[in-house]
């Protein structure tokens, strides 16, 4: 599909609050087929989204390490969580130790899906995912780890305010891009 096309069956699908805001932008290589083409998304005439660039508006995260120490992060524990850390220690470590246990393990798989994440974006060919946002269903890119599907459905119109506001709490758990965008449609609301 050519990038026009593209481009506009994206552009029908934003929601009307956000539409002439969010704009899709995409280079290619024609003499260049190996190479992918570099995906911007900006808001407001600004670049927000530049796959090829950690210098934008959003934290890139660099190590694991960075994601732990970010103060930011909030990563809710539940019981479930406390109960398999008390069976894992076999009940000798005390109760509020197990609380800090239970959120480090859970900070250390969450550092490792938004750094393959991260990856998967930069490598990525923004025409090759956006032509596969348009087959397949808004709760399948919502649900997915894909940066970029999480970022198209959030702008989606498709997606009513009811859904939005329901996505808050997993929303805490996805990247600081993927979280402006979906400050950027509850703004709109």
């Amino acid at each position: 599909m050519t990038w026009s096309k593209l481009k506009q069956q994206l552009e029908s699908f934003l929601c009307p609050a956000l539409y002439g805001r969010v704009e899709y932008r995409s280079t290619s290589y024609r003499y260049l087929p190996d190479k992918a083409g570099i995906c911007y998304i900006a808001v407001d005439k600004k670049n927000v989204l530049n796959m090829r660039d950690i210098t934008t508006l959003i934290r890139w995260y660099q190590t694991d390490l960075e994601i732990k120490n970010d103060s930011d992060i909030q990563i809710p524990i539940n019981n479930e969580e406390i109960e398999a850390v008390r069976q894992d220690t076999k009940g000798i470590v005390p109760e509020d130790r197990l609380i800090v246990i239970a959120r480090s393990r859970k900070i250390s798989e969450y550092a490792k899906e938004l750094l393959s994440a991260q990856s998967s974006l930069s490598k990525s060919n923004f025409n090759v995912v956006a032509t596969k946002y348009l087959s397949t269903s808004i709760e399948e890119s919502l649900e997915s780890n894909d940066i970029l599907l999480n970022i198209l459905a959030l702008v989606d119109r498709r997606v009513g305010k009811k859904r939005i506001l329901n996505l808050t709490e997993k929303m805490k758990l996805k990247h600081p891009i993927v979280q402006y965008f979906y400050e950027l449609r509850v703004s709109t609301l």
